[in-house]
């Protein structure tokens, strides 16, 4: 996590008076001391940058100032000029306070503002004292984001860690990688792409039309193959394929057809890279091999449509789990945007590639289990686990598969 350029990471801010608790902030969103805490006024005299993964919006570099009240003739012009600027890096800022709100805050809020920075006003020590409801009241009339929480007790971080989503600039949120970046320019990709009863008449699914524009788009060319004419693709080829993406459904046929030493993965792996978070997903599937008699398993979907012959979410999926855990599972099913806002009663959560949503919702689905406990992956992960070939199908995502085989170590 910490080879991630700092130019890549989403960059939040965090300001406001000396002794708001900023470095207790901090440290509880980053989970470890990264900064000085004390009691006495303007303990932090620089910004203090801690590189971390926020699941699930990925890097971030959380940034604690100086206070911006503190005294210039004690911590000198210079450290104060390095606070402020700042303010020009940061894509997010947390304008942190405690009850008492006055004009300093004001001035705060008012220079973001100018700037047009995403902002969320923190009122920290809920613990000790609440916000007043006045300024709280002002605020909303601004429109301005805000939270109380207790960064000593760790109440309302969750709320937190939400809002951030929610405000985190799009085009950080918006990846438009799928699989260009994982092949060399002008190498071959191939696209093995099952036709069965869930295929549109006259036209392929929307991740294999995204994976053949983003070949194109990546200086690549792509063969795409059904599964039952993939052998003979493969020995008429000159040059082997840089990578083989493969609809997740086929894995139990076509993993045994490619050779080992061509990548292999899914549309919906793929998907669950660029639109959610890959490792999370990666980690989420090492549940399934935990699911006994009587688990509770969510399949949620993205989009809402009438179920055609065995279809992936509502007949494969589950046939596939209970072969693999045991066929007393319970599984239940969501899809749109009917997803339960209590999931503490599930042992997993499955989600469709979500190719019909953008990025943003899907993390909201992936912080929303983790705040609750519960694991959460994908379609193409949870099949290529059911199917004993996850570390293969994860293999050209390292990070993934690195999150994979930890979470398995743990347990």
């Amino acid at each position: 996590m910490q080879n991630t350029p700092k130019g890549l990471r989403l960059q939040i801010g965090i300001f406001g008076r000396r002794n708001a608790g900023k470095s207790s902030l901090l440290n509880a969103l980053a989970r470890q001391d990264a900064a000085i805490v004390s009691d006495t006024p303007g303990t932090t005299t620089d910004p203090v940058e801690k590189a971390m993964e926020m699941l699930p919006l990925g890097p971030v570099l959380l940034i604690d100032t100086a206070g911006l009240d503190d005294d210039a003739a004690r911590i000198g012009n210079l450290r104060i000029e390095r606070t402020r600027k700042i303010f020009e890096r940061a894509d997010l800022a947390l304008l942190v306070s405690d009850a008492n709100w006055g004009t300093f805050e004001e001035e705060l809020l008012a220079s973001f503002e100018a700037r047009k920075t995403s902002l969320i006003v923190v009122f920290n020590k809920s613990d000790l004292a609440p916000a007043p409801a006045h300024v709280l009241g002002k605020l909303d009339a601004r429109g301005v984001s805000h939270v109380s929480l207790s960064a000593r007790t760790g109440e309302g971080l969750g709320a937190l860690r939400e809002m951030i989503l929610r405000k985190a600039p799009e085009d950080f949120l918006s990846s438009s990688r799928m699989l260009g970046d994982l092949v060399p320019k002008g190498s071959p990709v191939m696209l093995i792409t099952p036709i069965d009863l869930e295929a549109p008449k006259g036209r392929l699914i929307l991740p294999q039309v995204q994976a053949i524009r983003d070949t194109l788009d990546h200086d690549c060319y792509c063969l795409v193959v059904k599964e039952n004419a993939l052998a003979d693709a493969l020995a008429n080829l000159k040059t082997p394929p840089a990578l083989a993406v493969t609809d997740s459904q086929a894995f139990g046929t076509v993993s045994p057809i490619v050779p080992e030493t061509v990548p292999l993965t899914s549309f919906s792996i793929l998907l669950a890279r660029q639109k959610g978070d890959l490792a999370a997903c990666a980690a989420g599937a090492a549940a399934i091999g935990k699911l006994k008699k009587n688990s509770r398993v969510l399949i949620a979907e993205a989009c809402s449509h009438h179920p055609v012959g065995e279809d992936i979410g509502t007949v494969k999926i589950p046939n596939w789990l209970r072969k693999r855990c045991s066929p007393d599972l319970v599984i239940e099913h969501a899809q749109g945007h009917d997803f339960p806002k209590d999931l503490s009663g599930y042992d997993l959560v499955i989600h469709c590639g979500a190719c019909t949503f953008n990025r943003r919702e899907v993390l909201s689905r992936i912080l929303q289990c983790s705040e609750q406990g519960v694991p959460f992956t994908n379609y193409g992960v949870a099949i290529a686990f059911c199917f004993g070939i996850l570390e293969r199908a994860l293999r050209p995502f390292p990070e993934a598969l690195a999150a994979y085989e930890r979470t398995v170590r743990a347990e």
